[in-house]
């Protein structure tokens, strides 16, 4: 493919969103190379907005697929049956998707059966367990199986999809763009009406969602939790909670009626960024909050039994801890009352790239 090329990019989540959008904000400043067509599934509609309206993209289309309730075979059947119509009229040069979502892996199945190519940002991570995380390992694995451009954020995950027997020349490292999302929301001069009210304490941030922790898993984790705030003084705790009514099923019974717990609202891109930069101490079960972790340095216990981002703990910033109260507990008591152990946790290298990833994926887009 010579010349100008036509990039589509597809995403339906908030955390897609997040990673995307600084790769589209790096395209649509490069007219002269790319012509980019932007779709949203709506996966996760109510928090994909507000993402899009602070990096000020507007959607070329929107599939508007959420529905309440919606099972993966549900977002599944919307995405093939939507987003086909969509390619058959636009015919662009390449796909562009991200991660693992449900999104993801059906965007690109849609994109293989008109033989479009695609790039997978945030290629070759791996647990190599499809029970964890359910069901995202499966979708990164089956978006591996159908791509051509594989943009890898670590040397680690790169080396995965090599063992893969990938073609070496489509496997390039270029950094997460997470980090050029931070880059672009962290500010010095920064205040919240939850930031005052935690003021003067040791500020824990919690984030819980994951579907193989819904149900007693979870139940462990929100009471490990409240154990941590009733025995630290010091400590008091947020949650921006989930929309899933599962979870805040969950969270409302274990965490709801604790003076020093706040269960909040979701927050923006903008303000959640500038929350962790601002915590002591991070404990979720997500997976991108790994590497935002690593790059505000806040030491994070991780409440999962699997990681695809080993990077992180070999850096010595994320702990993994799994779901057992106990557990969680401990590692959180030793992290607050050793602060010898608290500076060597966020003193290791970032090893998640260097905030430009989005330049590097545009640059070899403009060459393939």
């Amino acid at each position: 493919m010579a010349g100008r090329k036509k990039i589509m990019m597809v995403f339906g989540t908030r955390p897609e969103a997040i990673k995307m959008a600084p790769l589209v904000l790096e395209c649509l400043a490069r007219p002269e190379q790319f012509d980019l067509v932007v779709c949203v599934s709506g996966q996760h509609a109510h928090m994909l907005a507000p993402v899009m309206e602070y990096f000020g993209i507007v959607p070329d289309y929107d599939l508007a697929i959420m529905k309440d309730e919606q099972t993966l075979t549900d977002v599944t059947v919307a995405v093939l049956g939507e987003l086909g119509p969509v390619l058959d009229k636009e015919k662009p040069d390449v796909l562009l998707v991200h991660g693992d979502t449900t999104t993801t892996f059906a965007a690109t199945l849609a994109a293989f059966y008109r033989q479009i190519p695609v790039g997978h940002v945030e290629a070759g991570l791996r647990t190599y367990n499809m029970d964890s995380p359910y069901p995202e390992e499966f979708n990164r694995q089956a978006t591996g199986l159908l791509t051509r451009y594989h943009f890898a954020p670590t040397q680690w995950a790169a080396q995965n999809l090599l063992d893969e027997k990938k073609d070496p020349a489509r496997v390039f490292v270029a950094g997460n763009t997470v980090l050029d999302a931070i880059r672009m929301t962290i500010r010095d001069a920064y205040s919240h009406p939850e930031l005052d009210w935690a003021a003067g304490s040791s500020l824990i941030l919690i984030t819980a969602h994951r579907r193989e922790n819904l149900g007693e898993p979870m139940a462990r984790m929100f009471s490990a939790i409240r154990r941590i705030v009733d025995d630290h003084p010091e400590t008091k705790a947020i949650y921006p909670i989930h929309m899933n009514p599962k979870v805040r099923r969950i969270a409302d019974e274990y965490l709801s009626g604790h003076e020093r717990i706040r269960l909040i609202e979701p927050l923006d891109v903008f303000d959640f960024h500038n929350f962790m930069s601002r915590c002591h101490l991070i404990l979720t079960d997500s997976g991108g909050i790994q590497e935002e972790a690593a790059a505000v340095r806040k030491p994070t216990l991780l409440l999962r039994d699997t990681t695809e981002r080993p990077e992180g703990i070999e850096a010595g910033i994320i702990r993994m801890v799994g779901t057992a109260e106990d557990a969680i507990y401990d590692a959180a008591t030793q992290i607050l009352r050793d602060p010898a152990l608290y500076q060597k946790m966020i003193s290791g290298p970032n090893p998640f790239g260097d905030g430009y990833a989005s330049r590097q994926i545009a640059d070899i887009l403009a060459k393939e």
